[in-house]
């Protein structure tokens, strides 16, 4: 009997050591992607479909058997557009986590906070932010989805000219995006023969903008104006831009194109015009747009899961996270600079956001073909090119 006993103790220990021993080889398999996004606060609309996608998408890839034969554990924290938080939690990702690389920054604040430390460890860094300074300089472990601020202004300036406008007014958010947007445009905008005679500034949490914009109706000569923004206040300057009356044509950027921005405005939004992808106007591209096909396809099965409607950012992370797998495929592995290296060969890849074509000096690798020029009509985007 004590023979025996013993027998069973070992056999039971050996089990436990088996099983142990396999989990944690399956949790060192797993492909760790860590996330750091604004699901909440201002920037709530634009963190938390990005959240959705990435939990879905990642779910779906798992499902189907995984990549290399390995589940992706995916990692998201939410800074709540905080930098401070941003920067911890990316620590936090590396260095408690272990991820084998990142995606995220709702936000071009956040995006910019974390690029240094993805240099620091040396750990491929896909950013969802907006602004240019993202990519430019280039950076060797930082790579980008979202189309630029410089990019936006040169597409509405090219409207602007064909137009016949030459003087227009500005409005930026001081932070971030704004800033960053604002800036671009200026240096912008010489090339395409246009004058900023009017240029205001308003806060991220400004309760009323009517001072700025009465400025810019009021000054001589302005025939269009150009505003840089995201979230709850940009919605309120486009609903003061219709309360003072102004009948000037009024540009935004592709940082406020989702469902949420037009319900926020209201009936104000009516005739604003902005660049964007085609994702929100799926329906409406040409059936020879090689994007036709992909945007249809992520846009049912976006809204028919979640029950909402699609925006720019849901497709940025989808974008986000199909690069990262197909580099991490062509890999062979996690091995991070093998990794950063087959990001950057990403070549002809169509996506929600264009047809992405990365070099050594291009991290971003849309072009302006990428964007469309939209308008809102009867509280919808509108395809106006």
């Amino acid at each position: 009997m004590t023979i025996r006993f013993k027998l069973k103790v070992f056999v039971a220990a050996g089990a436990l050591a088996l099983a142990s021993l396999m989990g944690a080889a399956q949790a060192a398999d797993a492909i760790k992607i860590g996330a750091v996004l604004s699901v909440t606060g201002p920037a709530g609309f634009l963190g938390d479909p990005e959240k959705k996608v990435l939990e879905h998408w990642v779910a779906k890839i798992n499902k189907a058997g995984g990549v290399i034969g390995r589940p992706i554990e995916l990692t998201i924290y939410d800074s709540g557009g905080s930098t401070n938080k941003a920067v911890t939690f990316t620590k936090r990702l590396v260095e408690r986590d272990g991820v084998d690389l990142l995606i995220g920054g709702s936000i071009s604040s956040t995006s910019l906070a974390i690029l240094p430390l993805a240099e620091k460890y040396e750990i491929p860094f896909i950013s969802l932010g907006g602004a240019v300074s993202i990519i430019d300089p280039v950076r060797k472990w930082v790579f980008k989805m979202v189309h630029t601020d410089r990019m936006a202004a040169q597409k509405i300036f090219t409207e602007m000219r064909k137009n016949g406008v030459t003087k227009i007014g500005m409005l930026s958010e001081t932070v971030g995006y704004g800033k960053s947007g604002h800036d671009q445009a200026l240096k912008s905008a010489p090339d395409y023969g246009i004058e900023v005679v009017a240029d205001e500034f308003y806060g991220p949490k400004d309760a009323d903008v009517t001072p700025q914009l009465t400025k810019i109706k009021n000054t001589p000569g302005v025939q269009a104006v150009l505003t840089w923004g995201i979230g709850q206040t940009a919605a309120l300057v486009v609903r003061n831009y219709k309360q003072l009356g102004i009948e000037m044509q009024l540009y935004h950027t592709h940082g406020i194109v989702s469902k949420s921005f037009i319900d926020l405005a209201g009936a104000a939004a009516e005739g604003l015009r902005l660049p964007a992808a085609g994702i929100v106007v799926a329906e409406q591209l040409p059936e020879n747009d090689p994007q036709k096909k992909v945007v249809m396809a992520f846009k049912s099965e976006f809204e028919s899961t979640f029950k909402q409607g699609v925006s720019t950012f849901a497709g940025h992370a989808y974008d986000g996270l199909q690069i990262a797998v197909a580099a991490i495929e062509r890999a062979g592995g996690t091995d991070k600079a093998k990794v950063r290296d087959e990001i950057e060969k990403t070549t002809g890849y169509v996506g929600t956001g264009g047809t992405v074509n990365m070099t050594p000096a291009d991290h971003l690798g849309l072009t302006l073909e990428a964007f469309h020029m939209l308008e809102i009509r009867n509280g919808e985007w509108t395809l106006s090119d």
